[in-house]
């Protein structure tokens, strides 16, 4: 079966990639490459052995989607990554996301229904919660006003999806994933964006490899035991097996609505003091950080029940938090080499 990954290019898109060819898919990948490299396409063969097909272009154009679909009327599935993704560059371009993330999701629903698609998985997150009133959040938790527009365009992009499956003959699985961290046990493919990080974790391995001088923790009177904000963090293998998991139960017709949902975490609240503990500890490499003022956009503390996607998706996040931290510093050496 042929599927199509929009950002496949990208950090978690390239891992489910190599899920699913590792489970006999033929994959098409359509990325842009604005937070990605080509590079990446071959370190996905190198791992899986087989090159995946690859169109760049940007999803908001919907001439080049046209094109795309009427030379690929063969796509068996879509999982839609394609999205700009950084909190604090979405509270200063707002603008720039609402456009993006919004128009590429419609344009990519408009032709699914045009040629036929039905089934989709959908990268959402744990911004839709905002602050949640419950700890740890379940999946029928009612959005808050979402602390970004990142989150907001998230918050969004799911209430499009559920419309369009509730009348078009389209079946969609929303998977809300919390932190992804970490990298890919062969070294060959991890989290690398372009300029200055917006995630913890490559900040922390650029600061300790030499690239950064030091790694800025934003606000440390938050009400925490540690006062730094506490975040599910979920190694990203974990996260893109997920993803093939919801497209068999797709492809199985073993959902029990047009749209599903399910929380993609650990079940554990990890402050962002507690990821460089756990850094310092499987490294060996001592961090230099400090403390500078909170960030716009981010929430206090949020951690998942997962206790629906391990039911019913029958799905379980299998690696912890050291084994997240080290595959994210081994990952960082291979790149210096």
């Amino acid at each position: 079966m042929k599927i199509l990954v929009t950002g496949g290019a990208g950090y978690i898109g390239s891992h489910t990639v190599v899920e699913l060819q590792q489970k006999g898919y033929d994959v098409v990948i359509i990325d842009n490459l604005s937070n990605s490299t080509k590079e990446v396409i071959y370190s996905i063969e190198k791992i899986s052995g087989k090159l995946p097909e690859f169109h760049q272009f940007d999803l908001c154009d919907e001439n080049l989607i046209g094109k795309f679909f009427s030379n690929n009327n063969d796509i068996d599935g879509i999982i839609h990554f394609a999205a700009f993704k950084a909190v604090g560059e979405s509270v200063e371009q707002p603008l720039k996301y609402y456009h993006n993330n919004l128009t590429s999701l419609i344009n990519l629903l408009k032709y699914m229904n045009e040629v036929q698609i039905k089934n989709l998985v959908f990268s959402s997150s744990c911004t839709v919660y905002g602050q949640p009133d419950m700890l740890p959040v379940k999946e029928d938790a009612p959005f808050k006003k979402a602390f970004s527009p990142y989150g907001h365009t998230k918050q969004i992009c799911e209430q499009i999806i559920e419309c369009a499956s509730s009348v078009h003959n389209i079946k969609a699985i929303l998977l809300r994933y919390f932190n992804p961290i970490g990298a890919h046990d062969s070294s060959l493919i991890g989290e690398l964006p372009l300029g200055i990080p917006n995630n913890l974790l490559p900040f922390i391995t650029q600061t300790a490899i030499g690239k950064r001088d030091y790694l800025k923790v934003f606000g440390n009177d938050y009400d925490t035991p540690d006062g730094t904000c506490i975040r599910d963090y979920i190694h990203v293998v974990d996260i893109a097996k997920a993803h093939v998991v919801a497209l068999e139960r797709l492809q199985n017709n073993k959902t029990n609505s047009s749209c599903e949902v399910f929380n993609l975490g650990t079940g554990k609240g990890f402050s962002v003091l507690e990821v460089i503990k756990s850094f310092e500890k499987v490294t060996g490499v001592k961090l230099n950080y400090k403390f500078v003022d909170r960030r716009h956009g981010d929430i206090e503390k949020v951690w998942a029940d997962t206790t629906f996607a391990n039911k019913v998706l029958g799905w379980k996040a299998e690696k912890g938090l050291d084994e997240m931290t080290l595959s994210a510093w081994n990952w960082e050496k291979k790149l210096k080499k």
